[in-house]
This record gives structure tokens, sequence and C-alpha cells, in this order.
């Protein structure tokens, strides 16, 4: 289980005097690293009885055209670059910010897959 609490240690490396245990509102979860791929998507039950989906994989975005003032369905051919993790462009993970190729040009993801469920972004470069 992760937790996202507050630190047991101070910054000095001090343990703090714990007054109380874990709760359950502090629970996290492990990141989703949406990678480019066939549509994969898990539900998950989150505090307070709501639902969140989360994209595992997936192969397609919704790109919003300035230019045009249109938003297209495009096939995500791959991620160039990810500003969250210099590593994440080379592992075709997708995060909010991520460069995205696809058959409509490159594209700035919006939205946040892991979150969100969907791929949503603006095009930056037609091809």
């Amino acid at each position: 289980m992760q937790w996202q609490g507050r630190s047991r240690r101070k910054f000095t490396g001090k343990m703090y005097r714990y007054s109380r245990k874990k709760r359950k509102y502090e629970l996290g979860r492990e990141p989703s690293d949406t990678i480019v791929g066939p549509d994969r998507r898990k539900i998950v039950r989150v505090r307070g009885g709501n639902i969140k989906v989360k994209a595992l994989k997936t192969n397609v975005a919704n790109i919003f055209i300035p230019d045009e003032g249109v938003v297209k369905r495009a096939v995500i051919e791959s991620v160039t670059s990810n500003p969250a993790n210099v590593h994440y462009a080379r592992r075709n993970i997708i995060t909010k910010g991520a460069l995205v190729k696809t058959d409509l040009g490159i594209a700035k993801v919006t939205s946040r897959p892991g979150q969100h469920g969907v791929v949503n972004a603006i095009l930056v470069e037609k091809a």
C-alpha cells in the first residue's frame, strides 16, 4: 500500500513521534503509466463511492485543431517528448504535457490519461 500522509522523519533525519496510525483517506495508489497500445482501461472505486477510469494503454486521442476550431479523433503513433521524465518518451508513456506523434501531426496532451481515462490534446504542428 502506498501512503500519502506526513513523513515519519523531519528534514534533519529525526523521527516524528506519531500520535496515531495510518488512515484510509491517506491511501495512495501506484501510477498507471499509460502507454501507447490497444485500448486497456481499469475502473477504480475512489473516496466517496465515485469511480475513476484509468487508461493503462491507449492508441487514440481527441485532437483539438485551433485553426478549424474542431476536435478530431487521431491514432497515436509514438511519444516524441515528455517533460515529466526524460525516459518516458523512450518507453512511450503518455502523461499531461507530453508531445505525441499522430496521423494528424504532433500534439500536446492536455488531459491526465491515468486519471481521466482519455487522451485529449491540442495540435501543435500539422503533418
